[in-house]
Order: C-alpha cells, then sequence, then structure tokens
C-alpha cells in the first residue's frame, strides 16, 4: 500500500489506496537559500510603493513573490488590505514570473570556453511573448516547466502573503511569459534571483515589478546584455507588434514583442538599471 486515504461518509470510514502520490518535498533552510536576498518586510514596502506609483493598467492591488536563483521561494507580499483585496490566481501567477526570470536571466559568469553571454543576459518574462507564440522559436517553453501543485496550493491559506506563507522555502517552478518577471542582480552584475508581480495587466505587472526591483536595489543591469534595445533598461518590455489583418498573433520586428495592454503607459520612463 503506497498510501491510505481516509474517507468518512456518514460516520463510515471507508479506506482506498491511491498509488504514486509523492508527498510535498520538505522546505530548504531559508537563512542560507536567501542570503541577501529581500525580507517580506521588504519586498511588501516595495510592492506597495511601486503599486501606488503605477498610473497605468486597471490600477489593482497587486501579489509579489521572490525566489532565489534555484527557484526557491523566499518571500510572498500583497499591497492590499487582506489577501482578498487582489486577484486570488495572482499568488501562484507572480511566483511563476519570478521563477521565470530567475531560471532564463544570465550574467557575464555564463561565459567560459568560448560560449556564453560575455556580459550577460537579462529576459524579462515580457520577451518571451512573442517567441512562444505558434510558430515562434521557443513555442511550446510555457509548457515545460509546470508549476508543482503540492508546493503552490499548500495550507493554510491564512498564512498567504504574510512572513510565513507556505510557499516559502520550496521551489514553485512554472514558466510564464508575459509581462511581470524580471531578474535580480547585485552590485556585482551576478543573477541572484527573480522577482515577478501579478495582478493587474500584464503590462502594469511588469511595470511595477521594475519599480520594486529598483526600491530593492536589485537592479544593477547596467552592461548586462539584453533584448529590448535601450542599453539603460535592457530587460524593459518591448511594443514592436505589427497587427496581423487575418487575425490571431501579430508579428514582432525584433522577436521579443509584447501586446499592448489595456491602458498601456509608462514602460519607457521607468528608472533606468544602475
Amino acid at each position: 500500500m503506497d498510501r491510505a486515504l481516509s474517507i468518512a461518509v456518514g460516520g463510515i470510514l471507508l479506506s482506498a489506496v491511491a498509488a504514486g502520490a509523492a508527498p510535498p518535498a520538505a522546505p530548504e533552510n531559508t537563512a542560507a537559500a536567501c542570503r541577501g536576498l529581500p525580507t517580506h518586510a521588504e519586498l511588501k514596502t516595495a510592492l506597495a510603493a511601486a503599486t501606488a506609483a503605477e498610473t497605468s493598467g486597471l490600477n489593482n492591488h497587486m501579489w509579489a513573490t521572490v525566489v532565489n536563483r534555484d527557484g526557491v521561494v523566499c518571500a510572498v507580499a500583497f499591497s492590499g488590505a487582506d489577501r482578498g483585496s487582489q486577484w486570488g490566481a495572482s499568488r501562484v501567477i507572480s511566483a511563476q514570473k519570478a521563477n521565470t526570470a530567475a531560471a532564463l536571466g544570465l550574467d557575464k559568469g555564463s561565459s567560459s570556453n568560448g560560449s556564453g553571454q560575455a556580459t550577460g543576459l537579462a529576459l524579462s518574462t515580457a520577451n518571451l511573448y512573442s517567441a512562444v507564440q505558434p510558430g515562434g522559436s521557443l513555442y511550446g517553453l510555457q509548457h515545460s516547466n509546470p508549476v508543482d501543485t503540492a508546493a503552490a496550493y499548500r495550507g493554510p491559506a491564512a498564512q498567504y502573503g504574510l512572513a510565513n506563507d507556505p510557499l516559502v522555502g520550496h521551489r514553485i517552478g512554472g514558466i510564464n511569459v508575459f509581462g511581470g518577471g524580471l531578474g535580480l542582480y547585485n552590485t556585482a552584475k551576478a543573477i541572484v534571483g527573480g522577482v515577478g508581480t501579478s495582478g493587474d495587466t500584464a503590462c502594469a505587472d511588469h511595470n511595477i515589478t521594475w519599480r520594486v526591483r529598483n526600491l530593492l536595489k536589485l537592479d544593477h543591469l547596467a552592461g548586462v546584455g539584453g533584448v529590448s534595445g535601450d542599453a539603460t533598461r535592457p530587460d524593459n518590455i518591448v511594443f514592436d507588434i505589427t497587427e496581423n489583418p487575418a487575425g490571431g498573433t501579430g508579428k514582432s520586428a525584433g522577436g521579443f514583442g509584447h501586446p499592448k495592454c489595456l491602458n498601456t503607459s509608462g514602460s519607457d520612463t521607468l528608472p533606468p538599471v544602475q
């Protein structure tokens, strides 16, 4: 018997066997795994300030997650009065975005023996949108690393967004391919993790995440490679998609474009990276 499931129905105890289901992994030692990354209080403060400063999108409250380079969740926070002030689905989406940015960002340490990126390569989740569309060079990427549901939906829900959120210490996984996830780069221009936000339009999410990263002082990307065409904002969202008259997804001139959202504005005036 791999696992016994006990179900009480009308006072009668029934037992059944479920095979193959693995228990959730034990949490990481977050003190070690998250050294040098923002605390819950720091993330919450930065998220509140960034959300208040952003004027695009729907003016919603937000969820935010920070992960380390290995995808271990270090902090989860929300900007509203309580966990019901934001879209509930956005908690896991923010973690998925953070994981994506951490997993797909590079720094100069990637370069060796004639291969790799000499200056690194910072990719926001917004930069992935066009490449994963049907016919794109990365089509299917969004299905490649599923969210670990055993970690994502652990309880108790009353702790969601608090310092002891059940996600903390676990790897969330997931690949997200629209705006809201950015890599975290320290003063040595080394990627040390990722931050993701969710709760508004994808374009507003990107702007808010950008402001959060700047407030956390983990935006040391000056000189790091990117795809935006703007050296002062190397992993910024790109709006270069030409509408397809036949319908469906348009074509991105540079291959890294993201569609505009409701009330899109401000990404070209975001703080330059350090």
